[in-house]
């Protein structure tokens, strides 16, 4: 509970701002509490107010007022030549502001837009407060009672959803073969073939691949039972047995990288791997969880069956490329099926992906509460959930900070079947390469429920989340929590937090802006064919149609241009790289791939962006906060492998400072436009290229429609 330092006892109450971030305010005085680095989402110009901050430290004055946080005395900062006065904790780095205290910064450099909903909230809720003397207030039930009196929400049905999604698929598959052998001029033993020589390809050598290609790839070694911590070799020995199954083959990468994923032919010749990073981020329970987790994938065959799902579209889009590349001989008639065949298998191949990405999510929430009635703890699921997929530092309880521990090295997913979306496999290796008293204690909860945020109100979560094999980490939280209130137990966290608005404001814009130069070459054809085809009525001539020559195609590579120009200044703001860190950036929910936060943040490189992969050109950087994806990029591919292959080990182990900018798409990382350390220093010059790139553009589509 965070109190007023003005009105005595009052508690601060969070409310959402227009800027999208999260702060505290005291009803009674509205004075407000900024978190450390949050002032600076208000400010114009966060350079000059990081400088009159630096500066005014060194002048600070003794306060009375005690920090909500730590409820220590602060300091009192003089600011822009005394002109405002703030109170600042130098524990925390947050600061506190009166009412109307931020308006007084020079040259309206800064403004706190608050939700005027939350106080209409607050009068609202005010009654329920102030009944009659001598009248018993019944408070209304919380949503863990509801939910417990509503039973465990509802999945559908494994064995059924299994059977159905895979008849139907296969239906499908069979009838656009069927299309292909009748109208395409395929021979029907060919399709046949083809259908039976991937599966079994897949099926049979798949597992062995990849057994491969962790020995030669990552750092990578098989563990005997016995050389795993005892209670984890317990807890899967137990687990086994009653499920009727083999002890899994155990493998472990020695990496930062916190993730697990397994693989094989059926539940008696799985293969478990880990990562060092799990078990070193993670307390016991929580790595039995995610063990737990992946033993609900093998004990519901989930290996066979996701394999037979992702064969469907795999074989589709093999009919398409067929279909499209075979060539016509003479006077081939069966030529406009052929490709409306090609077309149509195309779409299917498109849907049935959309198809498997449902069926897999489905499938995680099924492990996922395997996990947790095999524990009885699913918030030691949902725990770990949190550390790996959000990055977030845990708080060990005071019993425990002196606790060496003792455990052994574990490994990285990049399967479908991992704890966490094999297909952002590099940007969820949020790592942890230090001890568990820094990152594996408790999480805070109020913090987590500043992360989550981004999950459950911004649209462009909804929208990756259908793209992805796994379900939004909150949203598995959430299911977790509701698991945990049905067995009798406390849930980890509710997420009961009214949505200030909507945000499909800025999700339309983002997707307007990220599709603007696609948008002006539609537009472009629009015209053009409107314009051919008016001609044509007129004239009655349909025979030429000169859009691709001289200035109409000129026009054409301008107005592409001018939009990837528009688009890259709205994705690469440069002109402030506010200090910033990982906690008060995770808290910012209007943010996306194409929204970005310019950030400055300072701290620990402590694992590479794909554990174990030799040249994995990527980094984790840990802050006091937390841990986050560091994303390198150049405009050359190879310049990145050549990069984490000969200079990426440089900077590992040590503190930098990284200038670039912070994105979620879903999971959060920055992107690098320079990174630093005492030793090493390294720009990318992705922005830049583009820059360039959309110059040469618009130079071209100028001389082409003049010429």
């Amino acid at each position: 509970m965070r109190n007023c330092p003005v009105c005595s006892g009052h508690e601060l109450k969070p409310v959402y701002t227009k800027q999208g971030v999260e702060i505290d305010i005291c009803t009674s005085c509205e004075g407000i509490w900024l978190d450390k680095s949050e002032i600076y989402y208000f400010v114009k110009d966060s350079n000059l107010v990081y400088e009159a901050l630096c500066a005014a430290i060194k002048n600070r004055k003794a306060t009375t007022r005690k920090s909500p946080v730590t409820g220590e005395e602060m300091v009192e900062l003089p600011l822009f030549n005394d002109s405002v006065m703030i109170d600042y904790c130098p524990k925390t780095g947050g600061i506190w502001l009166d009412k109307g205290e931020i308006t007084k910064f020079p040259s309206n450099q800064a403004a706190i837009d608050v939700d005027k909903g939350f106080f209409k909230q607050e009068v609202q809720q005010a009654p329920e407060h102030s009944a009659q003397q001598g009248q018993e207030i019944k408070p209304s039930p919380s949503r863990s009672v509801v939910a417990h009196a509503a039973g465990l929400l509802t999945l559908p049905n494994l064995a059924f959803s299994s059977t159905m999604v895979l008849a139907g698929m296969y239906s499908l598959l069979t009838l656009g073969l069927i299309f292909a052998v009748q109208f395409a001029g395929v021979a029907p033993g060919m399709a046949l073939t083809v259908g039976i020589i991937i599966a079994a390809l897949q099926f049979l050598f798949g597992p062995f691949l990849m057994d491969l290609s962790l020995n030669w790839i990552y750092k990578f070694d098989w563990v005997k039972p016995e050389n795993l911590p005892v209670h984890l070799n317990d807890f899967i020995s137990k687990i086994s047995q009653e499920n009727s199954i083999q002890y899994p083959r155990i493998g472990l990468i020695n990496d930062g990288g916190p993730n697990a994923f397994t693989y094989g032919h059926h539940p008696n010749n799985a293969r478990i791997v880990l990562t060092t990073g799990l078990l070193e981020l993670l307390n016991e329970k929580e790595v039995e969880a995610v063990v737990a987790h992946e033993v609900g994938h093998v004990v519901h065959w989930d290996m066979l069956v996701m394999t037979l799902a992702q064969l469907v579209p795999l074989i589709f889009y093999y009919i398409y490329r067929t279909l499209i590349r075979m060539r016509s001989r003479g006077r081939d008639k069966s030529a406009p099926a052929r490709y409306a065949i090609a077309i149509g298998a195309y779409i299917l191949y498109i849907i049935s992906e959309y198809i498997v990405l449902w069926f897999s999510r489905i499938r995680e929430y099924y492990a996922d509460r395997f996990a947790g009635q095999t524990t009885g703890a699913p918030g030691e699921l949902a725990s770990a959930l949190v550390k790996i997929g959000y990055g977030l530092a845990g708080r060990e309880p005071s019993e425990k900070k002196d606790k060496d521990s003792n455990r052994s090295a574990a490994m990285k997913g990049i399967e479908p079947l991992g704890i966490f979306n094999a297909k952002h496999g590099s940007t969820l290796a949020l790592a942890s390469g230090v001890s568990s008293k820094s990152m594996g204690g408790e999480i805070d909860k109020d913090t987590l429920r500043d992360v989550a945020k981004w999950d459950l109100w911004n649209p462009w979560a909804s929208f990756y989340e259908i793209h992805s094999t796994h379900p939004l980490i909150a949203k598995r939280i959430r299911m977790l929590s509701n698991l945990s209130v049905v067995m009798g137990k406390e849930p980890y966290i509710e997420f009961d937090e009214r949505k200030p608005e909507s945000y499909w404001d800025e999700f339309f814009v983002d997707l307007t802006i990220q599709s603007l130069p696609w948008i002006a070459v539609l537009g472009w054809g629009i015209v053009n064919v409107f314009g051919f085809l008016t001609n044509a009525f007129a004239t009655g001539s349909w025979t030429s149609m000169s859009a691709f020559t001289g200035p109409n195609f000129g026009l054409l590579v301008l107005l592409f241009g001018v939009g990837y120009l528009i688009r890259t200044i709205f994705a690469y703001p440069d002109d402030q790289f506010a200090p910033m860190n990982i906690k008060a950036l995770l808290k910012k929910i209007k943010v996306s791939a194409i929204r970005p936060v310019p950030c400055k943040i300072t701290g620990k490189i402590i694992g590479r962006g794909v554990p174990g992969l030799i040249w994995s050109e990527d980094f984790i950087l840990q802050d006091e906060t937390g841990i986050i994806f560091m994303d390198y990029a150049q405009p050359l591919g190879f310049i990145n492998f050549l990069f984490g292959l000969l200079r990426a080990k440089q900077y590992h182990n040590q503190e930098a400072e990284v200038i670039g900018w912070y994105r979620r798409a879903p999971v959060p990382y920055i992107e690098i436009k320079q990174i630093k350390t005492e030793g090493a220093s390294s720009s990318c010059y992705v922005y830049t290229a583009k820059l360039i790139w959309s110059i040469i553009l618009i130079v071209a589509g100028i001389f082409l429609f003049f010429v």
